[in-house]
């Protein structure tokens, strides 16, 4: 067969077959659009490296010079549509949660901490509507509004987020800490550890990068040495606790050396991406993907949803419909099904994002109006 005529039917089989799934964007950058395109071959049936086919479009600010962006650190915006499996109504496996909260602390400067990620968690962004950074007193006011949620994830280093965050927890809270750039990893874990004034108690664990696999910035092989990395860069600062590479559950499916990678398996899975499941079916639809990673995987290693919910806003995608009645059902259904082995996306909604695929980007927010 001619190659063009087979390169153009296997990615059919593949696009008719297959469901569509969505890398949330972090912050837009305030000049500098570039637009990547990438072409990949695929044979039907045949394993991946990476999610088989991609409609990718990005934005990296990690060279800018100064003279092009006077800001104290960039965000880069990543908009990626990777093509899923689509998702088995059933699974051989159940999915056990994780029996109690992660705890272990020590002596201040220091961390034991432990590979059971399990806790009622939240995504928070500390950024206003315009793309600027919250003062510490309004992420103190913001944080006080998740006083339900035992973990609260934040995904950077930037606008002292660490530090603000940090500070504002309850008694009964952690922190999923992150690093989106991984660029400047070892600069970054340091202001990490500058952010927790190099006491990890209340921290519940670190990732190092967020969907890298399947917005096709990183092998998995590459993202293993981040994290090998990280992990001891972060030993080295007194942390002891778990490190891991969050990405799509997908990513995760199709690339099974990602199950090796962190302490835990970190996993985002949304249901109104898939297509074919309602708002009241996206807590089963989120437990049927633990299942398949957990068959995936194998082993005794704890899973856990890193980002999970729905838009209240934008564009019907087959069966799923944004409305804000619909977010509170679906909320109320992943609680109900997987309540302590998620992290719900997200506490606000997030104006300062474009309105991204399908136009929903800006309208997770479950505390929102």
């Amino acid at each position: 067969m001619h190659f063009s005529k087979l390169l153009l039917t296997s990615l059919a089989t593949l696009a008719v077959a297959q469901p569509v799934h969505h890398l949330h964007q972090k912050r837009d950058p305030a000049q500098v659009m570039v637009t990547q395109r990438y072409t990949k071959v695929v044979t039907a049936g045949a394993g991946a490296e990476t999610p088989a086919a991609q409609q990718q479009q990005q934005q990296n600010n990690n060279n800018n010079d100064a003279a092009q962006n006077k800001q104290a650190q960039q965000q880069s915006t990543t908009m990626a549509t990777s093509v899923a499996p689509a998702s088995s109504s059933s699974a051989a496996a159940s999915s056990s949660a994780p029996s109690s909260a992660s705890s272990g602390s020590s002596d201040s400067g220091s961390s034991s901490g432990s590979s059971d990620p399990s806790g009622s968690g939240i995504t928070y962004s500390p950024y206003s509507s315009n793309g600027g950074c919250k003062s510490a007193n309004e992420v103190k006011s913001d944080v006080s509004k998740l006083s339900e949620y035992s973990v609260i994830r934040i995904y950077g280093v930037d606008c002292d987020q660490v530090k603000n965050v940090y500070n504002a927890l309850g008694d009964n809270q952690k922190v999923m800490l992150g690093i989106f750039e991984v660029g400047n990893l070892e600069n970054d874990l340091k202001t990490m550890k500058d952010g927790v004034n190099g006491n990890w108690d209340k921290v519940h664990s670190v990732s190092i990068g967020n969907e890298l696999v399947n917005g096709g910035q990183a092998k998995p092989s590459e993202v293993k040495d981040m994290v090998s990395k990280g992990k001891s860069t972060l030993k080295g600062f007194g942390y002891n606790g778990p490190v891991v590479a969050t990405d799509t559950f997908i990513a995760t499916i199709n690339n099974p050396e990602l199950c090796d990678v962190g302490d835990y398996i970190a996993i985002n899975a949304h249901a109104y991406f898939d297509g074919n499941v309602e708002a009241s079916g996206a807590g089963k639809w989120v437990k049927e993907q633990i299942n398949r990673v957990k068959d995936t995987c194998g082993g005794d290693k704890k899973i856990y949803v890193t980002e999970s919910g729905w838009p209240s806003k934008g564009d019907t995608n087959g069966k799923a419909v944004p409305s804000p009645e619909n977010l509170k059902t679906a909320v109320k259904s992943i609680k109900n099904e997987v309540g302590d082995q998620v992290c719900l996306f997200s506490a606000f909604n997030d104006m300062w994002k474009s309105p991204g695929y399908l136009n929903v980007e800006q309208y997770w927010g479950i505390l929102s109006d």
